[in-house]
């Protein structure tokens, strides 16, 4: 396994719209795995949360979390970040179309999100600790 990559080195990989897992802490400690829809912009993650979601409701109360998005194919790149979350207004809901449209497709992101009926926040994750592989040596 290759490690202490930069992104340039696994490509695309962050472009894709693979499903990413964000892990919180429950209040007793342990860790709830979400899977999430993600962007990678600005040199951080951008994560489309429902509002009063039990994720985003761990994250006010505790913002530590770590982030992972990896392949399943060769060569099994993956990106790993630690850090804490900001959670901001989803505003005028660019930021969620944008998002959702990655998954759902360019002509369905927009009535998606708009459809979705719930108030939302934008989970912002910048690097903290950033940790990146792949298997391309194997």
């Amino acid at each position: 396994m290759r490690t202490n990559l930069t992104l340039d080195d696994i490509g695309g990989l962050l472009d894709e719209p693979l499903v990413a897992v964000l892990a919180t802490l429950r209040s007793d400690g342990s860790v709830l795995l979400s899977p999430v829809w993600h962007e990678w912009r600005d040199g951080g993650f951008n994560l489309w949360l429902p509002a009063d979601d039990v994720k985003t409701r761990h994250l006010r109360r505790d913002p530590r979390a770590s982030i992972v998005v990896a392949e399943s194919a060769d060569p099994l790149r993956g990106v790993e970040l630690r850090t804490e979350v900001r959670l901001l207004d989803a505003g005028d809901l660019a930021g969620a179309i944008r998002i959702a449209t990655r998954y759902v497709g360019p002509e369905k992101g927009d009535e998606y999100v708009r459809e979705a009926g719930y108030d939302s926040v934008i989970g912002r994750l910048e690097p903290g600790h950033l940790r990146i592989w792949d298997f391309a040596d194997e």
